[in-house]
């Protein structure tokens, strides 16, 4: 839309305006009018970053342990919460109950020990697992988790300890476990029994049948 208005547009069709004329009528329609600044005046089209939602965090949550379950291999189902006065011990199909019998007693001394006290849940799952993948390559066979008793069966305590014995038992490198005894830290910790290594076996081969030889 021209801004010239109707009265000047009449009065310069009426006769033609001189150059200096023109250029003085334009001036008087351009007062007041403040012109662009430059990269200042524009439409502002990025849009705030926003922070992830509430949903998006959840689901972020569930990927993290999906990807923990699928690169450990362990699982974080529900397990019967266990009183912290009753003792626990496992022992596989094939182990002699005599093994069983002298890991509960301390007959065989801890080479390594972790301490699970106070950490998540997910935490103790993830160092559970490389604590005893560790040591089964290192050929220790005897080991020494720390996970405190709790005063009842929901404390955390007396969950991590639940968890343990359920994860302990998904792992083929674990053969046997048991309370510890007092000296070790009684029902506030657990004794663990690891099986030899491919190693130690191939190890144990040679020597016997260089004995023979």
């Amino acid at each position: 839309m021209s801004r010239f208005s109707p009265a000047m547009m009449s009065a310069a069709h009426a006769r033609e305006l001189s150059s200096a004329e023109a250029d003085d009528l334009f001036s008087r329609e351009m007062q007041g009018v403040a012109p662009l600044t430059r990269g200042k005046d524009r439409a502002d089209v990025t849009t705030a970053r926003k922070g992830p939602s509430e949903a998006q965090l959840a689901r972020r949550e569930d990927a993290q342990k999906t990807l923990g379950n699928e690169l450990d291999g362990l699982s974080d189902s529900y397990v019967e919460h266990l009183s912290p006065h009753d003792p626990v011990e496992f022992r596989r199909d094939g182990i002699q109950t005599g093994v069983l019998e002298r890991l509960r007693q301390g007959g065989y001394p801890p080479e390594a020990q972790l301490n699970l006290m106070r950490r998540p849940l997910i935490e103790c799952r993830r160092e559970v697992h490389r604590f005893i993948q560790d040591a089964w390559r290192s050929e220790l066979r005897c080991l020494l988790v720390i996970h405190g008793k709790g005063r009842d069966s929901e404390s955390h305590a007396a969950l991590i300890r639940a968890y343990l014995v359920h994860w302990l038992e998904q792992m083929p490198e674990v053969q046997a476990w048991s309370s510890a005894t007092p000296r070790h830290g009684g029902l506030g910790a657990t004794l663990v029994m690891l099986r030899k290594s491919r190693a130690a076996r191939d190890n144990n081969r040679e020597r016997h049948q260089k004995r023979r030889g």
